[in-house]
């Protein structure tokens, strides 16, 4: 997927959308990276990002799921990349 042509605020909905419309999607960094085909670096800052809004939860083993309740959210995600970005 190449993020300059689409968008950070679509990558972030891709992959909330791929967590709604899968109920129970257990996904590792590394499935993650795959799945979309992002660089590993930047994958790992999106998911992150979706933690820091509360979207996803990482498990003890390491595999990011959604949070029971959880929504889609562009602002609180889009936020949390733009801080981790600068870091």
């Amino acid at each position: 997927m190449r993020v300059e042509a689409i968008g950070i605020d679509d990558v972030l909905q891709r992959i909330q959308g791929e967590f709604v419309e899968m109920p129970g999607l257990r996904l590792t960094a590394a499935q993650a990276q795959r799945l979309w085909g992002l660089d590993r670096e930047f994958c790992n800052k999106l998911l992150r990002s979706l933690v820091d809004a509360k979207f996803l939860e990482q498990t003890r083993d390491g595999a990011f799921v959604r949070l029971e309740g959880a929504r889609p959210t562009r602002l609180a995600a889009s936020r949390a990349l733009a801080r981790n970005a600068v870091a």
